[in-house]
């Protein structure tokens, strides 16, 4: 069965995205790409995970205001999907391509909003 594989990212709202990273990287030493977004773990080719601040009214969070979302790392997102599906868990949208590869977002029991994320090859 398809699986979660590692944690792909951790996201944060936040009220002014730029302060806050400005603060990680003045005290914690994060380095930021032009995306907004911090390699914060590598172990190896095709291994990371990314941290990164979104404004405080974000949607792609989903509506429960939680703070913080998690994205996972898939190996195969389409039989992920397909299983979750079969039983009765529903995407919160539709499956987006895109340049940094592919996403499907779901709800836990909770509301919590979770980003399900493969990447592209070699990534």
């Amino acid at each position: 069965m398809a699986r979660v594989v590692s944690i792909g990212g951790v996201f944060l709202r936040a009220r002014d995205p730029e302060a806050l990273r400005a603060w990680y990287a003045d005290n914690l030493g994060l380095a930021f790409d032009d995306t907004g977004s911090v390699l914060i773990v590598r172990h190896g080719a095709g291994d990371a995970a990314i941290w990164n601040a979104f404004e405080r009214n974000t949607e792609y969070f989903g509506p429960s205001g939680q703070a913080a979302m998690v994205n996972y790392r898939v190996d195969d997102l389409d039989e992920l999907v397909a299983v979750l599906e079969s039983r009765g868990i529903a995407l919160v949208k539709a499956v987006e391509d895109g340049p940094y590869g592919r996403f499907a977002w779901i709800d836990d029991p909770e509301g919590n909003r979770l980003e399900l994320w493969q990447p592209p090859e070699g990534y």
